[in-house]
């Protein structure tokens, strides 16, 4: 039987592939899809992400790794560091685009950042389409909702990363992004770490979701859509809770 994560790391790289082919209904404001987004995005990270956490740290206290054995709530850091890197990164990004504003130009520095910046989401998308392989094990209904939730997630750092990036991302960032999936997903049926091990790049991996969640898939008060935002994180939470 095939992997469903494969097909769901195709799911996910043509995202990254077509971001700027995709258009959102006229219909739709885009404050209100844009909360719906966040609304079943704290679902994810509230009834999938953070007790996978809890179960990740029991797991890893038991196997005793030597990375981790001198610390306590090992996965908590981890996922800490997670969230720390990537916001270290998009203020670095947010620097520098202020200062090539203040001085109206775009030099040598603004691809340096591209490059890291893209390069850290590349690695990221490595390690999500490694983590997919894994849902070999759990039914269709689940795949389909972590597929949605992950979808609306890539959905939203694309546009993200385009209102940074501009052409440079249209150009090469998203075609990074998509053979760092595809790479993960091969890497993923090739070479599988023991669960504990697994478990540690999940916990990494958390972090910068937690992170991308907060600051990017809620809207500030001046265009968000409470009602669309509820709507999400119920509809959301109320499918994963009839699995």
């Amino acid at each position: 039987m095939v992997n469903p994560g494969i097909f769901l790391a195709i799911g996910l790289a043509a995202i990254h592939a077509f971001f700027s082919k995709l258009t959102i209904p006229a219909f739709i404001p885009p404050h209100k899809w844009l909360s719906f987004a966040g609304g079943v995005s704290i679902g994810f990270v509230f009834l999938e992400i953070f007790p996978e956490l809890s179960h990740a740290q029991a797991e890893i206290e038991q196997a005793q790794l030597p990375i981790v054995i001198y610390l306590e709530n090992h996965v908590y850091l981890l996922a800490l560091l997670g969230l720390a890197v990537f916001y270290g990164l998009d203020s670095l990004v947010l620097q520098s685009r202020k200062t090539n504003r203040e001085i109206n130009r775009t030099d040598n520095a603004s691809t340096v950042i591209f490059w890291i910046h893209i390069s850290a989401f590349a690695v990221l998308n490595v390690i999500l389409g490694y983590l997919l392989q894994d849902l070999g094990s759990h039914s269709l209904y689940t795949c389909i909702l972590f597929f949605t939730a992950l979808a609306l997630h890539f959905f939203i750092i694309d546009h993200h990363l385009y209102e940074h990036h501009k052409i440079s991302y249209n150009q090469r960032g998203r075609w990074l992004l998509v053979a760092a999936v595809i790479l993960g997903m091969v890497l993923g049926q090739t070479a599988m770490l023991d669960k504990a091990g697994v478990l540690v790049v999940w916990s990494f991996l958390a972090g910068s979701i937690i992170l991308n969640v907060l600051k990017r898939e809620l809207p500030d008060e001046k265009e968000s859509c409470f009602m669309s935002f509820i709507v999400g994180a119920a509809l959301y939470t109320g499918l994963l809770l009839a699995k």
